[in-house]
């Protein structure tokens, strides 16, 4: 494992000036995704329902390892942990999910093209 932020463990980067390896930080603005939003808005209202807790979303993060930061984005790994969140506080089943996974596929690729048109 790699400790590139002056002892840190590796997915604490907050506050630390980037890393070298790292390179330069973007300074434009993100224009997010839609399911980026949606995945917010799922942590969020989570939350707020009281199924969730952010104290919750950094742990699963910590335990995620840091294969995952390397390989996954930033709201791939949210929305991981918010699904392993819920799974632990019995919102639903592995079963269910996978239902629903199942019906989503489903849906085939091109379902949710207007909407992330901006139709």
């Amino acid at each position: 494992m790699t400790e590139p932020f002056d002892g840190k463990r590796w997915h604490d980067m907050g506050g630390a000036v980037a890393h070298p390896l790292m390179g330069p930080m973007p300074g434009d603005d993100h224009d997010f995704a839609i399911w980026e939003k949606r995945v917010d808005a799922l942590v969020i209202l989570s939350g707020l329902k009281g199924a969730f807790t952010v104290d919750g979303l950094r742990r699963v993060l910590e335990d995620m390892g840091e294969e995952a930061f390397e390989t996954m984005t930033y709201y791939e790994r949210w929305v991981a942990s918010l699904n392993q969140n819920l799974l632990e506080a019995g919102t639903y089943s592995v079963a269910e999910l996978a239902e629903r996974m199942d019906a989503v596929r489903a849906r085939g690729t091109t379902y949710g093209a207007a909407s992330d048109a901006g139709v």
